[in-house]
Formats: structure tokens, C-alpha cells, sequence
């Protein structure tokens, strides 16, 4: 499951074609035996539209192009993967734990989650340790959830291998 953070959505009612979004021309092409894509012609059973469709449009947000864009210049200054992870400022961790697929908790910004095909993992940045768990609730054969603490004084790359590894 993929996390969509600082994006809006669209309603746009399908039968009313004032209500579409500005699209290409080449988006919206019909086949020229169908009269109408709005119509309830008999003639074209699969755009025939009984009752009015309602649907999600992903629109991408300015705000979202900036941090994305941010993001990529704090991934620029991260230090060594040897480095500590203490020696890393705080844009750098968050940078780095979305590069390996992890999307921040709306709740709580200390919290991060990442759902990978074998297991399911919620992350925490304490004050002086990174703290693992990985649920049982998601894929996988854990009994329970399993927690492991990692100290900022071990490198990225130490705690990358260790948390990427699964339980």
C-alpha cells in the first residue's frame, strides 16, 4: 500500500462534461460508432450511464512537488553510510527513511510506517534510540508483533541492513 501524503483529490461527476478536468484532447477519445460519451445510448453499453458516476482524480500539489524537491536536497547532504546515525540532522533521517519507503505517521511526526511484501513495520525516532516493530497485523507468520531498539551511535548503514532485514 502506497502512502499519499499532502495530495488532494477531485470529485468529478463523469456525466456531466463541464464538471470534467482540463485534460489533453488526446485523453478523452471515443469510438466514432458511440454518439456520445454522455449519452445513455443503448448503441454503447460499456459508456452508458444509468445513474451518475462519481470518481477520484489524483491531482499533485504544489506543496507536495516542494517537499519532494526537498527531500532530494536533504538526500544529497547525508553523511557516509559509515557515519552514526547521531551524526545526521533530523531533514537528512527523514529524507532517507522515505527513500527506503517509509511514510510519516499524520498523528505523530516521530512515526513512521512501511509495509513491504513480506511484513509490515511501524518505526519510532525516540530521544535516544530508533525503535522497530514489526506487526503481526500484517503478511507474514509473526505469533506477535516484535520490537528491536537501535542507538543512534551505530551507522545508517548498520540500521538500514538491520531494520530492511525484517524480523
Amino acid at each position: 500500500m502506497s502512502a499519499i501524503s499532502l495530495s488532494r483529490f477531485i470529485i468529478t461527476d463523469l456525466t456531466s462534461p463541464s464538471s470534467l478536468p482540463p485534460t489533453p484532447s488526446h485523453i478523452w477519445r471515443f469510438s466514432s460508432t458511440c454518439p456520445s460519451p454522455f449519452s445513455k445510448s443503448p448503441s454503447c453499453p460499456h459508456l452508458s450511464l444509468t445513474k451518475p458516476r462519481k470518481t477520484l482524480v489524483f491531482a499533485k500539489s504544489s506543496e507536495e512537488a516542494e517537499l519532494s524537491a526537498a527531500a532530494d536536497e536533504w538526500l544529497k547532504k547525508l553523511p557516509e553510510k559509515k557515519q552514526p546515525l547521531y551524526a545526521h540532522s533530523l531533514p537528512c533521517v527523514e529524507a532517507w527513511l522515505r527513500q527506503l519507503g517509509f511514510y510519516q505517521s499524520k498523528d505523530d511526526r516521530a512515526v513512521w510506517f512501511v509495509e513491504k511484501l513480506d511484513w509490515h513495520a511501524q518505526l519510532s525516532l525516540d530521544v535516544t534510540d530508533l525503535y522497530i516493530r514489526y506487526l503481526k497485523s500484517g503478511p507474514g507468520n509473526l505469533e506477535k508483533d516484535v520490537e528491536r531498539r537501535f542507538s543512534y551511535a551505530l551507522s545508517r548503514e548498520d540500521i538500514e541492513n538491520a531494520i530492511l532485514g525484517g524480523p
